[in-house]
């Protein structure tokens, strides 16, 4: 695969709408290319433009075994009527092990228990790929704002942003006038679901990301982050 030029790309994508830097990503790397989600509501226009511009493309779902029951059956309902290629990805060691080396890893450290259960098997699956999408956003946080559509990450993969640019009214446009369904636990206030222990639901007034890992400074599993927390 020759290497791209970074900046003539994301110079020539940063005004392409997302089905199209998709289209652009599949031609590129197929079949050695993957997208993430985690079948929250703010992942199913990316999903859905996936069904028809890529309907090959497999999706990794990262199953820590944390997860509320109701986005497991989210996720399966979609894998259903929609026809993706889900594969699921969970820490090496398994849930039960985890459970009993770390126990309640995510109450005290929070960032090497999403490092176990997160970015490691994602860096394991990708080990195949030359490119992963993601569905992250500009507007989400602030160690959002400054990426790139496409990146050159340190293992050699590029990562491919085509929902970058989008807002989140970008984004409930698309799920209305495509009518698509919703996570069930939308309408209980959690905007933006990970693990069950680590989600909330929002209050009025917050932003739609204040329910994850509520109380602490972390606002990123560590997929989207280049280091490795300390075990300590």
């Amino acid at each position: 695969m020759a290497e791209l030029d970074l900046a003539e790309v994301n110079q020539r994508l940063e005004s392409a709408e997302p089905p199209q830097i998709l289209e652009w990503a599949w031609q590129q790397f197929a079949p050695r290319i993957a997208a993430t989600s985690s079948f929250q509501s703010q992942s199913l226009p990316l999903l859905h433009m996936i069904t028809r511009v890529t309907p090959e493309m497999p999706v990794f779902f990262l199953d820590t075994g944390f997860h509320f029951q109701e986005t497991l059956e989210f996720r399966d309902r979609l894998m259903a009527e929609w026809g993706l290629r889900v594969q699921n990805l969970s820490a090496e060691m398994g849930h039960v092990a985890f459970g009993r080396q770390y126990g309640q890893l995510h109450n005290t450290n929070p960032d090497l228990c999403c490092f176990i259960n997160k970015v490691e098997p994602l860096r394991l699956a990708k080990a195949g790929l030359d490119a992963w999408i993601t569905g992250i956003r500009r507007d989400q946080t602030d160690t959002r704002r400054d990426a790139t559509i496409v990146s050159l990450e340190r293992d050699g993969a590029y990562k491919i942003c085509p929902m970058l640019n989008w807002t989140k009214q970008d984004v409930w446009r698309y799920i209305n006038r495509h009518e698509l369904p919703v996570h069930p636990l939308l309408s209980q206030g959690y905007m933006s679901i990970g693990c069950a222990p680590c989600t909330r639901p929002i209050v009025d007034g917050e932003d739609e990301r204040s329910g994850r890992w509520a109380g602490t400074n972390k606002t990123e599993c560590g997929l989207h982050l280049d280091s490795t927390p300390k075990k300590g």
